[in-house]
């Protein structure tokens, strides 16, 4: 019986939890978080709060872990994988529905939701949300603690630096590098490697903050 625990229980939490158990990844999912004062979600026991996992897991009382906290806090995702990484191990899922070439890459802490395609010699490093429908031609590598919304469509030979947020519908073009902390709006095509960090919306991409 393989077991998950989930950190954060809000509504990417409880996606994940979904996916963990209805696509049979996992037998049974616990969560931890630090600001819900309630014992359960969905039917999911919420056995305390971060500074709890460690003695959970030594309890054994979970398997492996996946970080449920959502694209607007990139950076506590990045400071609480450093946390548990090397101690704890992490789990992954990739819906059963996604195609993967045999070729690629896909590291530890990372969720793949229904019908994405990952293509030859794609590198998906860790602790990555890849959203559904979300499109990853050949040769390009999306480095650690990014989150691509749904339907993103990425060519090929495309380096994403880390903690970029990728918004619903946004395409890229083929030999771009975008740089760490970048955010791309929804609909946004990328038609130019992005040297400064900020938001860039529009067809195409404009510089907003």
């Amino acid at each position: 019986m393989k077991s998950l625990a989930i950190i954060g229980s809000g509504d990417l939490g409880q996606q994940i939890a979904y996916y963990a158990i209805s696509d049979n990844h996992y037998d049974k999912v616990i969560f931890f978080d630090d600001f819900s004062t309630s014992k359960t979600v969905n039917g999911f026991l919420i056995a305390g709060n971060s500074d709890c996992i460690e003695k959970e897991f030594l309890l054994k009382s979970f398997d492996e872990l996946i970080i449920g906290i959502g694209y607007k806090h990139l950076e506590i995702r990045k400071k609480i994988y450093e946390r548990f990484d090397g101690k704890i191990p992490f789990g992954k899922i990739i819906h059963s529905s996604s195609w993967l070439d045999k070729s690629s890459k896909i590291g530890v802490g990372c969720v793949i939701y229904p019908r994405c395609s990952i293509d030859a010699n794609v590198v998906i490093e860790n602790n990555i949300i890849i959203n559904i429908g979300c499109t990853v031609a050949h040769d390009t590598r999306i480095q650690n603690h990014c989150f691509l919304s749904p339907r993103v469509a990425l060519a090929g030979f495309i380096d994403v630096e880390e903690q970029c947020v990728l918004g619903i519908n946004s395409t890229i073009i083929d030999n771009i590098k975008i740089i760490a902390k970048t955010q791309i709006g929804g609909g946004t095509v990328v038609i130019k490697s992005i040297e400064k960090p900020g938001l860039y919306v529009g067809n195409p991409m404009r510089f907003i903050r």
